[in-house]
C-alpha cells in the first residue's frame, strides 16, 4: 500500500518525506521564522530593533548578538491564525524557551485583497466604495482620507456643512472603534463581560450610521465633493442620546476595568516601548502617544475643522499595554466632547459642491432636465478627469496616521493609489514589545496594538 508521501512503503523514510511535503505546503517563504542557526544576522538584529539605528552600509557582526539559548533548548510555535486573539487572519510565530518569548514574527497575507491595485482600475467617484473596506472598523476615516486627496488634486473646496458632517461621522466612528477594542481586549485578557458591554454600546452608533448612510459598515458615504446625503431629521437628538449613554457607561467601565487588579496586572508593565524605538518604527496613534510623544494629526496638521474645536491629546508615560488602554478610554471621552461641539456648531447649507461635473444631480432632476440626465450619464460612464499631479493627505484614525497618496495622469482613474495604513506600520512593534515576556503577554501585546488586518493586507 502506498503511503501519502508516495514512497511506496511505510517507515522512517516515508515519514521524513511527508514532513518535508507538509513543511513546503505551509511555508511562508521570507516571512517564515527560522531557527537561529538558519537565520541571517540582519534578521536577528532587526527583530531586536538594532537595524533601525545602523547607518547605511554598516556590516553586522554575529558576535555582537546575544544568543540567549541554544537551538535545542528553544521551540518555534505558531500562534494563530486560528486563534481568538488573531481573529483568523494573523499568524504569529514565536520562539520560546519554556514560557519565555525570545523572538516574535508576525506573518501576514491571509486577508490580501489588492485594494490599492483595484483602486487604480476604478474611477475617482468609485474610490470610496473600495477604500471603505480597508480598515473596516473605521471606514469613515478611509473615505475621508481618500476624498481629501482627490479634492486636493482637483482644487475642490467642500461646503462648510459637508466638512462638519464629515468630522461628526469620523468622531462617532472613533468612539465605535475604541468601544469594539475595549470589548475584544477584555475578551483577550479574560474580562468576558466587557465583550458584551462593548458590543452593546457600539450598536447605538451603528444604528445611527445606518440611519444616516443606509449601512452599518462600509458606507461609501463620504465622497469627493462632500457627502452622499444630508443628515436626517432628528439627528441632533440621536447624537445627544449617544453622547449621554457613552459618557455614563464610560464611568461604569472605569469602575469595572480600570480598578480591576487582575486586568491591571495583565497590562501594567507589559509590552513596554520607549519613545526612540516607537519613532524609529514609524508608530503612530495610541502606540506612539503611550511612549510620551504627543503627536496627533488632528492638532499638528489640522484638516476638516479640527482647529475650530477644543480637545486634548491624551499622552502616556510608560509605553506599556496599560498606557494604551488608558489612552483609548480617555480618547472616547475626548471624542464625545468633539461630537457635542460639532452638533452645536453645525452650519447650514449644501452637503456637497454644486458642480455638475463632479457630483451627480439630484435624482428628481433626472426626470425633469435633459441636461441633468446628460451630466448623470457622463459622470457614471466616464467619470471626471483630474489634472496630472500627486497628493497625500493624512488623517488621524483610531489606530494612528492614515494617509492616502494618489498620482494622477490626467485621466478619470488614479495612475497610482497607495494607502499609508497605521495597522501595517504598528504591527511591526510586536517583536520588541513581546521580547522577554511570556506567552500570555503576547496576547496582551497583540490586543494593545489594535491591528485591523484589512488595513494591513489591503
Amino acid at each position: 500500500m502506498t503511503d501519502r508521501a508516495g514512497t511506496g512503503q511505510r517507515g522512517a523514510g516515508g515519514a521524513v518525506a511527508l514532513n518535508d511535503l507538509l513543511k513546503a505546503k505551509t511555508s511562508e517563504g521570507a516571512q517564515e521564522m527560522l531557527a537561529r542557526n538558519e537565520s541571517t544576522v540582519r534578521e536577528l538584529r532587526s527583530e531586536a530593533g538594532g537595524v533601525l539605528r545602523l547607518p547605511e552600509g554598516v556590516d553586522l557582526d554575529a558576535e555582537d548578538l546575544n544568543y540567549e539559548a541554544p537551538d535545542d533548548e528553544t521551540m518555534i510555535l505558531n500562534l494563530g491564525p486560528s486563534h481568538p486573539s488573531t481573529h483568523g487572519v494573523l499568524r504569529v510565530m514565536v520562539e520560546i524557551r519554556g514560557e519565555q518569548v525570545l523572538r516574535t514574527k508576525p506573518v501576514i497575507g491571509y486577508l490580501h485583497t489588492g485594494m490599492e491595485k483595484t483602486g487604480e482600475e476604478l474611477m475617482y467617484q468609485q474610490g470610496s466604495t473600495n477604500v471603505t473596506r480597508m480598515d473596516y472598523l473605521s471606514p469613515f476615516f478611509n473615505e475621508v482620507a481618500y476624498c481629501l486627496s482627490v479634492e486636493k488634486l482637483t482644487g475642490t473646496e467642500v461646503p462648510e456643512r459637508a466638512v462638519w458632517i464629515r468630522m461628526l461621522m469620523c468622531e462617532l466612528n472613533r468612539i465605535s472603534s475604541h468601544l469594539l477594542w475595549l470589548a475584544t481586549n477584555g475578551a483577550d485578557l479574560g474580562a468576558l463581560n466587557m465583550l458584551v458591554y462593548g458590543w452593546r454600546e457600539r450598536e447605538l452608533l451603528l444604528t445611527f450610521f445606518e440611519k444616516v448612510t443606509g449601512l452599518r459598515m462600509n458606507h461609501n458615504y463620504i465622497r469627493p465633493g462632500g457627502v452622499a446625503a444630508d443628515l436626517p431629521d432628528g439627528w441632533r437628538d440621536d447624537v445627544e442620546a449617544i453622547c449621554e449613554t457613552v459618557s455614563r457607561r464610560m464611568d461604569e467601565y472605569d469602575n469595572l476595568l480600570t480598578g480591576q487588579p487582575i486586568l491591571q496586572a495583565r497590562m501594567d508593565g507589559v509590552g513596554a516601548l520607549d519613545a526612540t524605538t516607537a519613532v524609529g518604527l514609524g508608530l503612530t496613534g495610541p502606540l506612539l502617544r503611550s511612549t510620551g510623544v504627543s503627536y496627533d494629526v488632528r492638532r499638528d496638521f489640522p484638516y476638516l475643522a479640527y482647529d475650530e474645536v477644543d480637545f486634548d491629546v491624551i499622552v502616556g508615560t510608560g509605553g506599556d499595554c496599560w498606557d494604551r488602554f488608558a489612552i483609548r478610554m480617555n480618547e472616547i471621552r475626548e471624542s464625545v466632547k468633539i461630537v457635542r461641539q460639532v452638533a452645536q456648531a453645525m452650519p447650514r447649507g449644501d452637503y456637497r459642491v454644486q458642480d455638475k461635473k463632479l457630483t451627480p444631480p439630484p435624482r428628481n432632476r433626472i426626470d425633469e432636465s435633459m441636461e441633468a440626465l446628460i451630466h448623470h450619464f457622463k459622470l457614471y460612464t466616464e467619470g471626471f478627469r483630474v489634472a496630472p499631479g500627486d497628493a497625500y493627505v493624512p488623517v488621524e484614525s483610531p489606530r494612528g496616521e492614515l494617509g492616502c497618496y494618489i498620482v494622477s495622469d490626467g485621466t478619470s482613474r488614479p495612475y497610482r493609489l497607495h494607502v499609508r495604513g497605521p495597522s501595517f506600520t504598528n504591527l511591526q512593534a510586536l517583536a520588541p514589545m513581546a521580547r522577554g515576556g511570556f506567552i500570555p503577554d503576547v496576547i496582551a501585546c497583540i490586543s494593545s496594538i489594535d491591528p485591523v488586518l484589512g488595513d494591513v493586507d489591503r
